[in-house]
């Protein structure tokens, strides 16, 4: 099966925040629809584990399982292989910047949802543009969760 693949690249800057608190929250997927809106529920599937349903502004959900792959909070990595709806990796890195953290996100990915697929050569402008509110919205609400 063939699908449309991205890739995303996302930079957050979260004040007055120490990194191991940052860590904290983007490792406990749990968590996540506490303070991200897009992420309506998450489900524990084992203890490396999750699946998340996701939906941001357009009329469609996505299913992901995120595996943990590699996580080190020493270091401030930590990276999972997705699966569902897309499939691929996502990256993140913690490090302290200033009196803050900077949070860098990176996700290569293809599309396995069929809607996603045929729609890819006329929507992807309008796909890149739904996934950077929704990261918008999830910085701003790991900002707040945080404060």
């Amino acid at each position: 099966m063939t699908g449309a693949r991205y890739r995303f690249s996302s930079t957050w800057l979260l004040p007055g925040t120490a990194p191991a608190r940052v860590f904290g929250a983007v490792t406990d997927l749990a968590g996540y629809p506490r303070w991200w809106s897009d992420v309506r529920t998450v489900r524990r599937v084992d203890d490396d584990t999750a699946e998340l349903v996701c939906r941001s502004r357009l009329p469609f959900r996505l299913v992901v399982r995120m595996h943990r792959d590699h996580q080190d909070e020493r270091a401030g990595l930590l990276r999972v292989r997705l699966s569902g709806d897309l499939d691929g990796v996502l990256a993140g890195a913690v490090r302290a910047a200033g009196a803050g953290t900077l949070l860098e996100i990176t996700q290569e990915v293809q599309a396995r949802k069929e809607l996603l697929r045929r729609l890819d050569a006329v929507a992807r402008p309008l796909f890149r543009a739904n996934h950077a509110l929704m990261m918008r919205r999830g910085h701003r609400g790991l900002s707040a969760y945080l404060a």
